[in-house]
Formats: structure tokens, sequence, C-alpha cells
């Protein structure tokens, strides 16, 4: 498992991500299921949303992907985003966006990937 490093470069044992009650866990699987088997999951984050019309909420989900065959299916999850439909049962995806990318080489080629989906209320 990847360890965090403190800023004086001392190991850190990496923090367990609770994920909420509701539909963020089915969230969670589903993007997990498109990410492939070599991504981490460092972060979930679910923010209410309403429009005039419709209600919801807007999930962030963080991916890591360490090594350079994660990092090709990290890769390969960000090019697959376009034409995938998510199902998740109880609401309805209306967008996903790559928010933010990060990569770093050296020592070793990691990929940050930053997703953010709008889930809208069924019923």
């Amino acid at each position: 498992m990847l360890r965090d490093h403190d800023p004086f470069g001392q190991a850190i044992a990496p923090r367990k991500r609770r994920v909420g009650t509701g539909l963020a866990p089915r969230v969670v699987r589903s993007v997990l299921a498109l990410a492939g088997r070599s991504a981490q999951l460092i972060d979930h984050r679910e923010q209410p949303w309403a429009s005039v019309t419709f209600s919801g909420a807007r999930h962030t989900v963080v991916l890591r992907y360490t090594g350079w065959e994660a990092c090709d299916d990290g890769e390969a999850l960000i090019a697959a985003l376009p034409d995938h439909e998510f199902t998740v049962p109880g609401a309805l995806v209306a967008d996903v966006t790559v928010v933010r990318t990060d990569e770093t080489v050296l020592p070793q080629r990691t990929l940050e990937v930053e997703l953010e989906l709008l889930l809208l209320d069924q019923g």
C-alpha cells in the first residue's frame, strides 16, 4: 500500500477513507469498477446540489495510480469517461468531469486523477 510522507520525509500510515451513507458507496463502486484494479481511492466528498427543477449531489472522487502500468490504467480511465454511462441505482449521472490530473515521474511514476460527478435524484 502506498504511504504518504510528511514534510520531513517520514512515512505516514495511510488514512482510512470513510464513504458516507446513501448513494456515496454506489458512486465509489461505480467509479472504481471503471478505474481498474490498480486505482487507489484517495478521497471522496459529497456536496448537496440543487437547481430550480432538479436536486442531487456533486461527488468528487480522487484516485491515485502508482507505477508505469498502473498509470496506463489511469490514462485509459480518462479516455473512457466521455463515452461511459455510469449506472448508480437511485440516481442519474448527469455529468462527469476530469477536474484535475497530477503526474510525477520520479521517484516513481504516479498519476492522480480527480473526477467530479453530478448525480440527480430519481423519484
